[in-house]
């Protein structure tokens, strides 16, 4: 059988901290290439150093905000100079929670003279769709005292596997109709003189899901958000809140924020195959505790990265 090759899923944690910024951690910033395109999660001050370092580039195509908590935007202020300078023509479009469009027009009012290109505001709801080219970004609504929403970012569908023996044994030619058939088109060949029809359900097996990875952003533990469920369950990662360690459930709850156990238990209860805790608290100088209180609920694999951190998300088999 033949597999065609599929997008590079980079996801780069270019900053894990909560909402103090330490010596080790800047505030939220999430990039996740796919393939040729750069999406951040988040932007928090420092995004554009934390670029530099990881090599990224600052070749942006859409930034999503999950709320109005100033460590998680502040970076656009900067990078949106940066981009600019550079010589960007683009429009570059911000997506969040409402209120996107009063702080884009707070960017046009900074930097507008500056810039050669334009900012769009776009609000987004719980069940919003943002289409891009072989994948979507889903908004669901979090739980964090304002406004907020988490985001799945979930590949189209993949052809089946090519049952290449199949193919020839029905008069195809290895070669460019292969090709054709996995792409989904309907070829034909002349075979002793008769044209026949061969369908790419002939020799694709069933399709395959694409890869998902779901970020929360700064919320309450998402398992208790049934209007989200659906559209979380079976990511390949979880980016999960973990701003405490279990000692600190009781704050964790005062100020809205999740502990690492009960990311764990978010993970179990979705189905996730991998859990990155996320949004750590400045008061923490080890991090032993949040990976122990996990696995005490997730049986799946559990990290707690470090800025600057990158993650390959596979294929699954």
């Amino acid at each position: 059988m033949v597999r065609i090759a599929g997008e590079t899923l980079h996801v780069h944690f270019l900053g894990t901290a909560g909402a103090l910024p330490s010596p080790q951690r800047n505030p939220s910033c999430v990039l996740i290439r796919r393939g040729s395109d750069t999406l951040l999660f988040d932007c928090g001050e420092g995004a554009q150093q934390q670029m530099m370092r990881a090599r990224t580039g600052f070749t942006v195509d859409a930034i999503f905000v999950t709320h109005w908590h100033a460590d998680h935007f502040l970076g656009i202020f900067g990078l949106v100079e940066t981009l600019g300078f550079m010589g960007r023509t683009d429009p570059l479009p911000i997506y969040g929670p409402p209120w996107v469009s009063e702080f884009v027009d707070l960017v046009q009012k900074i930097s507008g003279h500056t810039r050669g290109y334009s900012v769009t505001g776009h609000v987004l709801e719980h069940g919003s769709v943002v289409p891009f080219n072989g994948y979507t970004v889903r908004a669901f609504a979090t739980y964090h005292g304002i406004p907020g929403l988490g985001y799945v970012l979930e590949e189209d569908e993949r052809p089946g596997w090519f049952n290449r023996e199949r193919a020839i044994a029905l008069g195809i030619p290895p070669g460019p109709l292969f090709g054709r058939l996995q792409r989904g088109e309907v070829v034909r060949v002349v075979i002793d003189g008769v044209e026949t029809e061969v369908r790419p359900a002939d020799v694709l097996g069933e399709p395959r899901p694409g890869r998902k990875v779901v970020y929360t952003g700064d919320t309450r533990p998402i398992q208790h958000l049934p209007d989200a469920a659906g559209m979380i369950r079976d990511a390949d990662l979880l980016i999960h809140d973990a701003t405490f360690d279990d000692q600190e459930s009781d704050r964790a709850r005062e100020v809205l924020h999740s502990t690492a156990g009960e990311a764990g238990e978010a993970a179990a209860a979705s189905n996730a195959r991998m859990l990155a805790l996320m949004h750590i608290s400045s008061r923490y100088t080890s991090t032993v505790n949040h990976i122990r209180d996990a696995k005490r609920q997730y049986e799946g694999d559990v990290i707690l990265p470090a800025d600057l951190a990158v993650l390959e998300i596979p294929y699954r088999s």
